[in-house]
């Protein structure tokens, strides 16, 4: 059990400081903060594929959510972790991040539906994270929600990436058929609508849970395989 558990924890620590190494590279040649901290935001989003892949238990997601949730609270107040957080903005986004994976962890992994808790965490990696990128590199159409700029592309960029995402992992966790991807579809929206409304960061938050659990009620409210391929 031990040895088992030693490399559960071995591969999600080496993923990690090789993300974080790559960030710094990346800082450290004039690379965007922005861009940087993106690099971080979808990078950071495989962890849920790593804990579902090695079997990694609850106690120890929990575990691990509460350790770098404190972490990041920490590094909010202090000028720590400037790959994530030099962006030239305070912002408890990272802290959310964090905490949404133990989250979903807690709703689903005692269920054994593990592809909702890593849709909503990869919805969150892969949408937002790519959403801004191009929100901000592309976006040309601009409109406001509760004080906040946003762009037409970002926001299109955020509901075509959500729905691509939650396809191919509920493809993986159920099996693809017509219904999943109109699923996937809903649940890209959905995200698209949760970033959308979301302030201070929190979309960290609401984006990974909102949508993890709209894809489970969908799913039991229409029984899967709908229309098969």
């Amino acid at each position: 059990m031990l040895p088992f558990l030693f490399w559960q924890i071995f591969w999600v620590v080496l993923w990690l400081a090789l993300l974080w190494l790559g960030a710094e590279v990346l800082r450290r040649t004039g690379v965007a903060p922005e861009t940087v901290r993106k690099f971080v935001h979808i990078g950071t989003g495989h962890v849920i594929l790593l804990a579902w892949g090695l079997h990694i238990s609850l106690t120890l997601c929990l575990l691990a959510s509460a350790v770098v949730s404190l972490i990041m609270l920490i590094s909010y107040r202090f000028p720590i972790l400037e790959s994530i957080n030099g962006v030239g903005r305070k912002s408890l986004g990272t802290f959310y991040y964090a905490a949404s994976i133990g989250i979903v962890t807690a709703l689903f992994w005692p269920s054994k539906q593990y592809h909702f808790a890593a849709l909503g965490i990869l919805v969150m990696a892969y949408g937002d994270g790519l959403a801004a990128l191009v929100g901000q590199r592309y976006g040309k159409r601009m409109y406001s929600v509760l004080g906040m700029s946003k762009t037409v592309e970002g926001s299109l960029t955020m509901a075509l990436v959500s729905t691509l995402v939650s396809g191919l992992v509920l493809s993986v966790g159920i099996g693809s058929s017509f219904g999943i991807w109109g699923i996937a579809l809903m649940v890209g929206i959905g995200a698209m609508f949760l970033e959308m409304f979301s302030v201070g960061g929190v979309d960290n938050l609401t984006v990974p849970v909102g949508s993890a659990i709209l894809a489970w009620v969908l799913c039991t409210i229409f029984p899967i395989p709908l229309v098969g391929f």
